[in-house]
């Protein structure tokens, strides 16, 4: 697993609206058919490759509003999130499913690390999980779960899906 720090609001009167007075909801999982895999493999989300991923045409945020805020506290980055839609673009609008969820965190971990590759990692930070070019791709990682770290907010948690060499 990608060894992340649970995101927190900032400030105390944040961390009580957003989160003490929440009821967060259970993590959303992304496992696979092939009990061997840990996650599912961004690189396969991203291509349209859903065969494998287990529950991936149930309905995902069917009480929610437009988008979450996807949240990544990678080692060595800085504190990274972007919003995601939550509905469909069908006529009326309906709630995405799982695999349309695992391809918009993926689009979005995409994103994260085409903004931190090239950028120095922070003093102290452990090399082995720079990102970019040299470092850990897209293709290097699987989603296991979504956790839901705030009102508006959840964690990608990635794991390692082949080794870096």
């Amino acid at each position: 697993m990608v060894p992340q720090k649970r995101y927190r609001p900032h400030t105390t009167s944040d961390r009580r609206r957003y989160v003490e007075e929440v009821e967060l909801e259970a993590p959303i999982t992304f496992a696979t058919l092939r009990p061997e895999m840990e996650g599912f493999a961004l690189s396969d989300a991203l291509a349209g490759k859903f065969a494998t991923l287990a529950n991936r045409d149930d309905h995902m945020f069917n009480e929610r509003g437009p988008s979450i805020s996807v949240r990544i506290n990678w080692p060595g980055y800085n504190s990274w999130s972007r919003q995601i839609p939550t509905r469909d673009f069908r006529n009326p609008p309906g709630p995405i499913t799982r695999s349309k969820l695992a391809k918009n965190v993926a689009k979005s971990v995409g994103r994260f690390i085409a903004e931190q590759a090239g950028k120095q990692m922070e003093e102290d930070a452990d090399p082995a999980w720079q990102v970019g070019g040299g470092g850990i791709l897209l293709g290097h990682l699987a989603l296991v779960r979504l956790d839901h770290v705030s009102k508006g907010s959840w964690q990608a948690q990635l794991c390692l899906a082949t080794p870096t060499a």
